[in-house]
């Protein structure tokens, strides 16, 4: 396998933007509006670049490349802090339950009550792999590269990670979330409001939606029927979130009404696992397959390789994972079992 992980550069836009517009809408980390990749692209290089470790409102946005052919296949983001520009909101889904003596009946109503619980979470999204290249593990490679790049900058990152995953909508763009709650309030189609929002965020929602909880009794049996239910596309991205030990704790978005699923950062499978090494040699190898990080910032790479493990604090890595790492023999490197 030839395909790596690394920083997006400014020049990588075009190949973004073509897969932006292959997203069929609601997926707000990645619209396909060329002057928000840009500033997307301008705010993740800033975040490289920036020289101290504390956690801040950064954005880093990945690539996944084939270097023999500059090919860009995928891309992925990893947010440092939600909440920072605007507040972070989220539907929270709870239940009130009431007793009436006089009817001898227990009622227990879902009640959708507007919060930001979830500020000051690190954040995993936009993730987005080329339909041609969804096969021999490439999405996995996508995904579990930012809890590698997590691993090696972890005083950057919260305490808590999340990630929001879009919700059911037609093939029209319409979600029957939005249809029934917010879609009341606003003069907006959800098409027209995912894309207000991938430019300008959450906040004008907030601003004009009632704060009191909404039961959920009241709404359409459509909306009720989709509410904390990912897009059938994000079936996949919801399993692998699961495997890492991320859980739906009733979160779900203010928009589509997609799920909200959130981890303790250092209990993330991938963070938990990954263990630094040292290069003990490059050349033949076992047939032991590994994902593979090494590199700080702008130079972080990550891919996947076939190893032999020399002791427990010693690896030796084949040619083309080095080319691909930028590494060679003494230089420290993170590795996680496939």
């Amino acid at each position: 396998m030839t395909f790596r992980v690394r920083p997006a550069r400014p020049d990588d836009y075009p190949a973004i933007y073509k897969m932006a517009k292959l997203t069929g809408g609601g997926f707000t980390n990645l619209p396909p509006d060329k002057p928000t990749l840009v500033a997307k692209l301008e705010r993740s290089a800033q975040s490289f670049a920036r020289k101290t470790d504390e956690q801040r409102g950064d954005l880093y946005v990945f690539v996944l490349e084939d270097p023999k052919t500059g090919a860009i296949r995928g891309t992925c983001q990893v947010f440092g802090q939600v909440g920072v520009v605007q507040p972070f909101y989220s539907y929270n889904v709870t239940t009130l339950t009431q007793v009436s003596p006089e009817l001898d009946k227990t009622f227990r109503n879902q009640l959708l009550s507007l919060t930001t619980d979830l500020e000051g979470s690190s954040e995993v999204g936009g993730l987005f792999l080329h339909p041609e290249s969804r096969a021999g593990g490439l999405g996995a490679l996508l995904s579990r590269s930012r809890y590698l790049f997590i691993k090696l900058h972890r005083q950057r990152f919260g305490e808590r990670t999340l990630a929001e995953l879009r919700g059911v909508m037609d093939e029209a763009g319409n979600a029957p979330f939005w249809d029934a709650l917010a879609g009341r309030f606003f003069d907006m189609t959800f098409p027209e409001a995912d894309e207000f929002n991938a430019v300008h965020g959450t906040r004008f929602i907030a601003d004009l939606m009632p704060r009191t909880p909404i039961y959920v009794s009241l709404l359409p049996d459509s909306a009720r029927a989709v509410m904390g239910q990912p897009h059938p596309s994000g079936r996949a991205a919801l399993k692998m979130l699961e495997n890492e030990g991320f859980v739906f704790d009733r979160y779900v978005d203010i928009f589509d009404g997609g799920p909200t699923v959130v981890a303790q950062t250092d209990a993330i499978k991938t963070v938990q696992d990954a263990k630094p090494l040292k290069i003990a040699a490059v050349g033949d190898t076992g047939s032991e397959r590994v994902l593979l990080a090494a590199g700080q910032l702008m130079d972080f790479r990550a891919c996947c390789a076939s190893v032999a493990f020399d002791g427990e604090d010693k690896v030796i890595i084949d040619r083309e994972a080095a080319d691909l790492l930028e590494v060679g023999e003494g230089d420290e490197i993170l590795s996680v079992a496939r």
